[in-house]
């Protein structure tokens, strides 16, 4: 592994490119519905299902690497970045053949739902860039950075996998 700050560099615009394009992308595929597609109403389940997955991942890593154990924490991060990236794609796709539901809860219970959900999408957003840096750091062998950056990471990333999870519980109701 090179020890230097070159490779980061040559990553830094494809960080900013693609944490900008991807929630582009999602808001923009938001709007586009797939004609003659059948609802796909079993991906809230199993997206959801991944979310939680990614937030074991997320704690079994740390644990990991707490214990002196790099080369696991390494495929388990790999392996949340791959699980983050299927969510993705399976919420797009839901989003592309099924009309978003609203949810049903009223009194109190509605304003804990959308400040969850409010929280999660902005912090869905926000955490893109801190993973890429955070996993270009890492495998540039920058440790000391990369621990530095993971700090803030790991909590925002974390938060969105389970509240992505609760988000789901909340409204799976009303699907």
């Amino acid at each position: 592994m090179e020890t230097t700050e070159a490779p980061t560099k040559k990553y830094t615009v494809w960080i900013w490119i693609l944490s900008i394009i991807i929630p582009v992308a999602v808001a923009v595929l938001f709007t586009v519905k797939i004609p003659g597609v059948a609802r796909m109403g079993f991906l809230p389940p199993i997206y959801a299902t991944i979310n939680g997955i990614t937030a074991l991942l997320l704690i079994t890593a740390v644990y990991q690497i707490k214990n002196g154990n790099r080369k696991l924490h390494e495929r388990l991060m790999k392996t949340a970045i791959v699980f983050s990236v299927l969510f993705l794609v399976l919420y797009v796709i839901y989003h592309m053949t099924s009309d978003s539901t609203p949810f049903g809860g009223e009194g109190i219970i509605k304003y804990v739902y959308y400040f969850i959900l409010i929280t999660h999408i902005l912090l869905s957003i926000a955490v893109i860039p801190f993973v890429l840096i955070t996993y270009v750091r890492g495998i540039s062998g920058q440790f000391y950075k990369h621990r530095k950056i993971a700090r803030i990471t790991y909590p925002l990333w974390l938060y969105v996998a389970v509240t992505g999870v609760i988000v789901y519980v909340m409204i799976s109701p009303y699907y």
